[in-house]
């Protein structure tokens, strides 16, 4: 396993365009996702330990987001032919357990992970309503094990200050995660 800090946010970068399929049979695309404030942008997958030990908040997060006029969505991209965990099956099955509240899709050809330069699991990007890039950042403290319960919520925080302002902190500390599997071993 190899561990990844996420490049510094580009800012204003816009969102690729994408058509993938999702665990509940619907195929989703960057406009279905978005919300009318902006747009998280999530690469997980179901056996990477960062996001294990992040997963609870992310729910929780990508639930209070949506209030907030932010839709959330989260792409694995991982090759599950090395990592059977992340099978499709198992993303089915994680996304109904954990209840998640966007949806959880397959980047089979792991193009759209390419695209927009994700390097880890997780690696999060945060857009505003003009799906300009404006976070490119950690969740919280959490590496493989989960931050104490009152650590700084980064990601909220900065989604937060994008619906009320279109804009991301100037200040943002990379995430950390497992490098993203790739079938041909390249990154």
């Amino acid at each position: 396993m190899v561990s990844l800090q996420t490049p510094v946010c580009e800012f204003g970068l816009p969102a690729v365009d994408f058509s993938l399929p999702g665990v509940d049979g619907k195929n989703w695309t960057l406009e279905a996702c978005r919300g009318k404030n902006g747009l998280l942008v999530m690469f997980i997958c179901n056996h990477c330990p960062y996001v294990k030990a992040i997963l609870d908040r992310l729910v929780r997060d990508a639930r209070e987001l949506a209030s907030l006029g932010l839709n959330s969505v989260a792409i694995m991209s991982n090759d599950p032919a090395e990592y059977t965990e992340d099978s499709f099956e198992n993303m089915k099955a994680i996304a109904q357990r954990e209840d998640f509240p966007f949806p959880y899709l397959m980047d089979e050809t792991q193009e759209i992970a390419r695209a927009y330069g994700a390097v880890c699991t997780p690696d999060f990007f945060g857009y505003n309503a003009g799906l300009e890039l404006q976070y490119r950042g950690r969740l919280d403290a959490s590496r493989k094990d989960t931050a104490p319960p009152d650590a700084r919520r980064d990601l909220f925080e900065a989604m937060a200050q994008i619906a009320a302002s279109g804009k991301g902190p100037e200040e943002q500390i990379p995430g950390m995660g497992c490098s993203i599997k790739w079938k041909d071993g390249a990154g």
